[in-house]
């Protein structure tokens, strides 16, 4: 089965969806097979995957209520080559629905389960609030990936999702742990940047990733034409954080002399 993670912080504008396009298509630049689900109803990872989210008869929203097949909502993604399960606004009905059924928050798991041996990673790209989808999100997921933008309210917020996360394992999915916390949005020149990032370290050690994605306009502009930032712009240091980065997290169960990169 292909390894799930859950890419969350409920706190907003910390490089979230920008970290899930990103790393899905850095990923499969890796040969990797990368499926990105879309579980937020902003359903800005659809778009800027290219595609229409008012134009689409199949997202997430059935899936979740058990109207259609994961696999028929599945689309290809052929610039970036990711699939993406995709969302629209019709999401937040499937939420309010969902919290009057028994066993809510296993709805995602249960439709992943025919799929996820088709992909070596699956990322699932959270709303920026802990609720009903996101829940769904740590139930299925066994890692989570938080992107953490280093400023003074950071700590603060990583506290509370962490709590939710131990409360998720000691219920619902004892498997689950913490995939890695990634630094967004990093200036190396911003001394309290510095000082925040010290502090992950500190606290988490290992499970902070060597990579940092530093603030780049690529990355900013990328989502506005519909494609990653390596499509975008394959040479800016965006692009190449993100590579950076999906090459640490293949590294950890492939050598790095086996690991074919495209």
């Amino acid at each position: 089965m292909g390894r799930i993670i859950a890419v969350t912080n409920q706190k907003g504008g910390v490089g979230k969806t920008t970290t899930a396009v990103n790393l899905a298509a850095c990923l499969s630049a890796c040969n990797q097979r990368v499926l990105l689900i879309d579980l937020d109803p902003q359903a800005n990872a659809t778009t800027g995957s290219g595609l229409d989210k008012n134009e689409l008869n199949c997202t997430t929203c059935e899936v979740l209520l058990g109207e259609a097949r994961a696999m028929d909502a599945i689309v290809p993604v052929e610039s970036s080559g990711y699939a993406i399960l995709p969302a629209n606004p019709d999401l937040t009905a499937a939420e309010v629905r969902l919290m009057q059924e028994i066993g809510r928050e296993l709805k995602l798991r249960q439709a992943l389960e025919p799929v996820a041996d088709m992909f070596d990673y699956v990322l699932i790209d959270c709303p920026p609030s802990i609720n009903t989808l996101t829940l769904n999100a740590l139930t299925a997921a066994q890692g989570v990936l938080i992107p953490i933008q280093c400023e003074y309210y950071a700590l603060e917020g990583l506290s509370s999702l962490l709590e939710t996360v131990r409360q998720v394992r000691n219920s619902v999915n004892p498997g689950i742990e913490i995939e890695g916390l990634l630094r967004t949005m990093f200036d190396p020149r911003n001394r309290l940047a510095n000082e925040v990032s010290a502090q992950l370290l500190k606290h988490f050690g290992d499970k902070v990733y060597t990579t940092v994605i530093p603030r780049n306009v690529r990355l900013a502009e990328a989502p506005s034409f519909g494609v990653s930032a390596l499509v975008h712009d394959p040479r800016s240091s965006g692009s190449s954080a993100y590579m950076e980065l999906a090459r640490e997290m293949v590294s950890r169960d492939t050598p790095a002399e086996n690991m074919d990169v495209a």
